[in-house]
């Protein structure tokens, strides 16, 4: 063993919310490490929104997060806003452009970001190690002591902070290992259910043997669980349902419920119909779907459905039950995905144990956890990043105003 090093702060973990509490905690002179087993730092920022990194929301608030409290989000997120990371951005000359629903992208690549933070974490003076993983960790009378392992060797480090920054358990070929859970069990912290959010959701073989010739028709769509209901892009898969609605829709979905699709999300269906009968009455139905939904999509729902003959044929019976049938499709899934492509972990450390100004355990004073480690989960649309942005800073501006 080599001689033990003393910082003041050790963080675990180098992704978005690890980087944002290192740069705030050195930010008033204090000893900073922060470590990672993966090669580099900030990988899952490097991979998110298709690599150019949908890094927060204008429409941020505490209402887009689902936690067991839902009021906790609310001190972090007000202290520091999108606006703030916004102008920290905009301080390293990355441009970005806004796409939908508020969502934020770089214009270049996601890459600039992660180098913006590891800047900003070398300007505070704080130290990152890579490839460094953990071996052992206890609690001392100052604090902390951590044995790390780098190259096969093993060093024992001691700090009088420490912050569990590891996230949550979604992309597991990213590293994820649900580490931070496992910390928060050693020191009697409670950890709420995990599961896989915004993630796809599957259906079993006799719902796919039908739905299978339906994968890669997209189409707008809200999709609905319970009082939950997004409208976004909707994406069959040769596994069942992705895109955004679904994404969203599956952190409300549980086992076992059904989930509803209206494929005409704007305006009345019936209304149009009647419409059309009136002035192409000698129109096919399904071919005239054909024109409303996707080809594949509408051709699907003839043959279940039993569409047949003109318009002029149609009932306002027979096209009421055509209309339902396209905005109120019910489908129960079977399941999800998984983490292996789920975006976010739901669910985690119990915000009931922690300050929801600094991120502090309560019952465990100079231990923190922020970012997707705990109980708070955002909406698909960079509310995670702004999640992360906001919890290392609260965690990192209480541990520099302590030093």
């Amino acid at each position: 063993m080599n001689t033990p090093h003393t910082y003041d702060t050790v963080i675990i973990g180098a992704g978005a919310a690890g980087m944002m509490c290192a740069i705030q905690a050195a930010s008033e002179g204090g000893r900073v490490m922060l470590f990672d087993h993966a090669r580099a730092a900030g990988e899952k920022i490097r991979i998110s929104g298709g690599g150019r990194c949908n890094f927060t929301n204008l429409n941020c608030s505490a209402a887009n997060f689902l936690s067991r409290n839902p009021h906790f989000a609310k001190s972090a997120l007000g202290r520091y806003r999108p606006q703030d990371f916004i102008d920290l951005v905009a301080r390293h000359a990355i441009t970005w452009h806004e796409k939908t629903l508020g969502q934020l992208f770089c214009d270049g690549s996601a890459r600039q970001i992660v180098a913006m933070l590891i800047a900003e974490m070398a300007r505070a003076g704080a130290e990152l190690r890579l490839e460094t993983s953990l071996r052992a960790l206890r609690r001392t009378e100052s604090g902390f002591a951590l044995t790390l392992e780098v190259g096969g060797r093993r060093q024992t480090v001691q700090c009088r902070k420490l912050v569990v920054a590891s996230g949550g358990k979604s992309i597991p070929k990213m590293g994820a290992s649900g580490l931070a859970y496992q910390l928060a069990h050693q020191f009697g912290v409670p950890v709420t259910a995990t599961r896989a959010a915004l993630v796809p959701l599957t259906f079993g073989a006799d719902v796919m043997a039908g739905l299978a010739p339906l994968a890669g028709v997209a189409l707008p769509a809200r999709v609905s669980c319970g009082e939950a209901a997004f409208e976004e892009a909707l994406l069959f898969t040769h596994r069942g349902l992705s895109g955004p609605a679904t994404l969203q829709i599956s952190s409300f979905w549980h086992e076992g419920e059904e989930i509803a699709l209206n494929l005409w999300p704007n305006g009345d269906l019936l209304a149009w119909l009647k419409s059309r009968r009136q002035s192409a009455g000698r129109r096919a139905l399904t071919n005239l779907m054909a024109e409303a939904l996707p080809k594949r999509l509408a051709q699907y729902l003839g043959r279940t459905h039993g569409w047949a003959g003109n318009l002029a044929d149609q009932s306002d019976r027979a096209l009421a039950e055509v209309a339902h049938a396209v905005t109120d499709w019910r489908l129960r899934p079977s399941g999800t995905e998984g983490y292996r492509t789920a975006e976010v972990t739901l669910g985690g450390v119990d915000t009931a144990a922690l300050s929801s100004r600094s991120m502090e355990v309560r019952a465990v004073p100079g231990l923190y956890f922020i970012g997707e480690a705990v109980d708070v989960t955002g909406w698909l649309g960079g509310y995670n990043f702004q999640w992360a942005w906001s919890s290392g800073w609260a965690a990192g501006t209480a541990i520099a105003a302590a030093h």
